[in-house]
């Protein structure tokens, strides 16, 4: 029992966090549009209390999501806003995050990509200097095997003195 309890209270914080961010949405929205509470409430025929409620996110004073997501959509539509942003709000989860936990987030992020980037150099290098060690050895060698083709070659001088 508990834990659906638990269940509801997580699905209930998440709804009202969402319902708060699409009521911010449709105020910005109403105020651009240069609409008062009362004049919106009007034309979609909702009670001015509704509105004010969807708009301060405060679920309490609404009725079932169901009618809620459905007055949201109505809203949305009459503002001319992205009726599926506002809806895909509902279902958009997120935590509330502190600045101070952003700040050192990245930080412990950029401490990693730098000692990456040293293990990165440090590679490039040690492959360069095998690169040039099996460059030097591998040019020596074909040294080494001309030079014997050559001393091994009799001289024209003496190839005309035999014949």
């Amino acid at each position: 029992m508990e834990e659906i309890n638990s269940n509801e209270l997580d699905e209930n914080s998440k709804n009202n966090s969402s319902l708060k961010r699409i009521g911010n949405f449709i105020k910005e929205a109403r105020i651009s549009r240069n609409l008062s509470i009362e004049e919106l409430a009007s034309n979609l025929k909702i009670g001015t209390h509704q509105l004010k409620a969807i708009e301060g996110g405060n679920k309490e004073n609404l009725p079932e999501t169901v009618f809620i997501k459905a007055m949201v959509r109505r809203i949305s539509e009459k503002l001319k806003v992205d009726t599926e942003f506002i809806m895909s709000e509902f279902k958009t989860e997120r935590k509330e995050v502190k600045v101070e936990e952003i700040v050192q987030e990245v930080s412990i992020k950029a401490k990693q990509n730098s000692s990456i980037g040293n293990q990165n150099s440090k590679g490039f290098i040690v492959f360069i200097l095998i690169s040039g060690i099996l460059g030097l050895l591998a040019s020596s060698l074909i040294f080494n095997i001309f030079s014997n083709s050559f001393q091994n070659q009799m001289p024209k001088q003496e190839f005309i003195k035999k014949n």
